[in-house]
C-alpha cells in the first residue's frame, strides 16, 4: 500500500511539475512616476499633441559660439580611430557642421513626418516596455508586431514577456544571451571542432573564434562607454551636454567602429562610407537640441544599477520571434543561442551586409526581412 501511495505521489509530482514547466510565465510590473516631485493629483494626462520640430537663430548662434570655441588637440600620429575619434578628421567634421551642414533644412525634412507627443511614466527597460504597451492601447492598437535594435531589443522583449498575447511578433536584429546556459557553454567549448552539432555556419566560426579575441577582448574594446554610463552618467554628461564638439566626438565615433570594427584602422573611420555627414550631424544636432544626452545615458545606470539577475532575465520569450543576423554586429549571436531565449524562433536570417545600426545603414534589408517575416506569420494564422 505504502508502494503504491508513494508511486502515486511522484506521478502526480511530475504532472505537477510537467504542467507549471509548460505554462507560459509572464513578467509582472507596476505604474511608476518618474517626473520631478509626486504624481499628479489629478491623474495621468492623456492626451495625445500634435507637434513641429522647430529652431531658431539664437539656438544656431549658440552653436556655432560654442564650435568657433572648440580647443583641439592632435592625434597621436597614425593612431587612425584606434584611441577613439581621429582629431584631425573631426576638425574636418566639425568644419563642415559650422560652414555648410543646414540644419534648418533638416528641420524642414524631419517635419515631412508627423510628431507626437504625451505624457507616460517611465524609465529602466521593462518600465520603458509598460509605456509603449501604454502608448500602443492608447493609439487604439489591441495588437500589433514589434521590433527592436541595441536597446529596443530589450525593450520590445520585455514587452512580449509583459503582454505575450498582445505583441503578435517580435523581430529583433540584436540578441546578446542574457545568461551562458550550458548549450553556450559546450557550444563555445566544442563548436570549433564539431561545429555541426550545435548547428553552427561559417559565419558562426569566423564572429565566434578564437573565442578570447572575439568575445572578450573585443567586447572589452568597445565597452568602456557603457561602464561610464552605468555608473557616473552625469559626470561626463555634463561635458557632453556644454560641448557640441565633444558630443559629436563621443556619438560619432560609434558610428565608425560599431559599423565595422576594421574602420578603426582608417583615418576617416569609415563614416561616410555608409552614412552621410548631414544624417551623422542631425542625429548630434536632435541630442543638442533637445539637451537629452545625459538623460539618454542615465538608461544605462537605471538598468544596470538593479543588478544582472532581473525577473525578465530568466523568463523565456514565448512570442513568435524572427531574428536579422547581421555580420558587423557588435556581439554575434548564433542561431542556437538565440533559440534559448527565444521559444518560437520563426525565422532567422543571415543578413549579407550591416552592422549595430542596421536599421540607418541597411534600411531595405531591414525592412525586407521585418516584411518577410511578418507576412510568414500571417499566412500561418490564415491556414
Amino acid at each position: 500500500m505504502f508502494t503504491e501511495v508513494l508511486v502515486g505521489l511522484v506521478i502526480a509530482g511530475l504532472i505537477f511539475f510537467l504542467v507549471q514547466r509548460s505554462k507560459t510565465q509572464v513578467l509582472k510590473t507596476e505604474d511608476g512616476w518618474w517626473g520631478p516631485g509626486v504624481p499628479p493629483e489629478d491623474g495621468e494626462d492623456f492626451t495625445i499633441r500634435p507637434y513641429k520640430v522647430t529652431t531658431g537663430d539664437e539656438e544656431l548662434e549658440d552653436l556655432y559660439r560654442r564650435i568657433d570655441q572648440t580647443r583641439p588637440i592632435p592625434s597621436l600620429e597614425d593612431s587612425q580611430f584606434n584611441y577613439g575619434f581621429n582629431s584631425q578628421y573631426l576638425q574636418k567634421v566639425v568644419s563642415y557642421w559650422r560652414n555648410d551642414f543646414d540644419w534648418r533644412r533638416q528641420v524642414d525634412k524631419l517635419n515631412q513626418y508627423p510628431h507626437f507627443k504625451t505624457n507616460i511614466e517611465g524609465f529602466d527597460s521593462v518600465c520603458a516596455a509598460r509605456v509603449f504597451h501604454k502608448l500602443m492601447k492608447r493609439l487604439g492598437f489591441q495588437q500589433f508586431y514589434a521590433h527592436g535594435g541595441d536597446w529596443g531589443w530589450l525593450i520590445t522583449t520585455n514587452m512580449s514577456q509583459l503582454e505575450p498575447k498582445i505583441v503578435k511578433g517580435l523581430h529583433v536584429n540584436f540578441a546578446p544571451p542574457s545568461k551562458p546556459g550550458l548549450p553556450m557553454i559546450l557550444s563555445i567549448m566544442l563548436g570549433r571542432r564539431f561545429p555541426k552539432l550545435f548547428g553552427f555556419t561559417d559565419m558562426d566560426i569566423e564572429r565566434l573564434y578564437p573565442c578570447m579575441e572575439k568575445l572578450v577582448v573585443e567586447s572589452i574594446k568597445e565597452s568602456g562607454y557603457m561602464h561610464i554610463q552605468a555608473t557616473k552618467p552625469d559626470t561626463v554628461g555634463r561635458g557632453l551636454n556644454d560641448s557640441p564638439v565633444g558630443l559629436a566626438a563621443y556619438i560619432l565615433e560609434k558610428f565608425s567602429t560599431w559599423t565595422d570594427h576594421d574602420f578603426r584602422s582608417l583615418d576617416d573611420g569609415g563614416l561616410t562610407r555608409k552614412f552621410s555627414l548631414d544624417d551623422l550631424l542631425t542625429n548630434v544636432m536632435i541630442y543638442w537640441t533637445s539637451g537629452c544626452i545625459i538623460s539618454s545615458m542615465r538608461f544605462y545606470k537605471e538598468n544596470f544599477s538593479k543588478g544582472l539577475n532581473q525577473p525578465h532575465e530568466k523568463i523565456p520569450v514565448h512570442v513568435p520571434t524572427g531574428f536579422a543576423c547581421f555580420p558587423n554586429e557588435l556581439m554575434h549571436t548564433p542561431k542556437l543561442w538565440v533559440k534559448q531565449k527565444y521559444r518560437k524562433l520563426k525565422t532567422f536570417t543571415p543578413m549579407a551586409s550591416g552592422g549595430h545600426f542596421a536599421a540607418m545603414e541597411e534600411p531595405q534589408l531591414m525592412a525586407r526581412d521585418i516584411q518577410s517575416f511578418t507576412k510568414t506569420l500571417e499566412k500561418k494564422k490564415k491556414k
